[in-house]
């Protein structure tokens, strides 16, 4: 096939552009190369430039002229471009709107009236929209209620029943009601509702990857809106004080760029017809202080681990992967643990440059906003 990617130059993008170069596919890549991504210089090195199966198009995925212009030479599209940041979205409430949701509602029409030979489409899309995730209350399936800051400041963290009963943390399936908590997840949620309808009008496939949290080789390490590993890592390096949210029982479900990638090349390429919406992940939860222990470990780091009460509205407390439907529609289960992906990150992070930190600064605009607390 001949694929277009868009976010391509990303961290996700760049590895997927490998896979399908080994696998024979011919690619066009539109990127803006954002500078919160790539910095103000955006790195040159990019092996798959060099590639002949791969032609690149630098340029906005809000410029409808050059899009018109991709669409028409390929066969299937992977939309991975957004504006990722949970606690940016809070404030850039229009900006991500115009990016996330508008460009892809763009994208399907374009497909829809004007390049009808488009055989599959697959969105990048994320664990948030379910909100808090899935538990048991009473022996039923429970997706409780975005967390409140009035709850958060007096340092209730954990969600609870509608009368405050205790909850049951358990993998959260993709059928439960999601309840997005932010902008950014609303507008995922979103584009799968737009992809589902387009499918059922259009009958192209369209297949809606639901990302947990993606880490390893590549990733950005500039952002100080996303990316836990990243913020930690680059001051970790430093041995500066790691802010740890919350209690530091929080738990995030890891998964490692490269399962990551095998998800996205079997969802390309597998006979599957209509919407669907599957869960990619670890199906492991870990807590961000277990985390942040591994880590300072792994970078031989004297950084002291500091539990602050912080936190940002928007994000949410546990969530983790059920995996079945993954199994069963592509075949997918994650193949590195945690300890082999971190060690890989962290091999990785050591050979980059020590940037200057800005997540304190990032964090004190939203606590200035209203959208969380800092002790900075």
């Amino acid at each position: 096939m001949k694929v277009l990617i868009t976010g391509g130059a990303g961290f996700i993008g760049s590895w997927l552009i490998e896979a399908l170069a080994a696998s024979g596919h011919q690619m066009i890549i539109v990127d803006n190369l954002s500078p919160q991504i790539h910095g103000a210089i955006p790195q040159t090195e990019m092996p798959w430039l060099r590639n002949e199966a791969v032609e690149f198009i630098r340029a906005d995925i809000r410029d409808y002229e050059v899009m018109d212009g991709a669409l028409a030479k390929v066969d299937a599209v992977v939309h991975l471009a957004a504006e990722t940041g949970t606690g940016q979205s809070m404030y850039q409430i229009g900006h991500y709107y115009d990016v996330n949701q508008q460009a892809t509602a763009y994208l399907f029409e374009a497909i829809g009236t004007k390049h009808r030979h488009i055989k599959r489409v697959i969105l990048a899309s994320s664990r948030s929209i379910y909100g808090e995730g899935a538990y048991k209350l009473n022996g039923d399936l429970y997706v409780p209620q975005p967390r409140s800051s009035e709850h958060m400041n007096r340092g209730e963290f954990e969600p609870v029943g509608p009368h405050g009963e205790s909850l049951g943390l358990i993998p959260t399936p993709e059928h439960v009601q999601p309840k997005p908590a932010s902008i950014y997840a609303a507008t995922k949620l979103a584009n799968e509702t737009l992809g589902q309808i387009f499918s059922d009008a259009y009958r192209v496939p369209v297949i809606a990857l639901r990302f947990q949290n993606v880490y390893g080789e590549r990733q950005s390490l500039q952002n100080p809106y996303t990316g836990i590993l990243s913020i930690f890592s680059n001051r970790m390096r430093q041995n500066l004080p790691i802010n740890i949210f919350e209690d530091g029982n929080e738990s995030r479900d890891f998964v490692h760029v490269h399962d990551v990638v095998r998800a996205l090349d079997l969802a390309l390429n597998l006979p599957l017809n209509d919407f669907h919406a599957i869960n990619v992940g670890s199906g492991i939860n870990i807590s961000v202080m277990e985390v942040a222990i591994l880590l300072r470990k792994l970078l031989k780091s004297s950084s002291k681990l500091s539990v602050t009460g912080d936190f940002r509205t928007g994000d949410i407390r546990h969530c983790f992967a059920d995996l079945k439907k993954a199994k069963q529609l592509l075949h997918f289960e994650p193949k590195l643990n945690i300890e082999e992906g971190m060690q890989k990150f962290c091999l990785w992070v050591e050979q980059q440059p020590i940037l200057i930190d800005r997540s304190e600064s990032a964090m004190s605009n939203l606590a200035n906003l209203g959208l969380g607390r800092s002790h900075v």
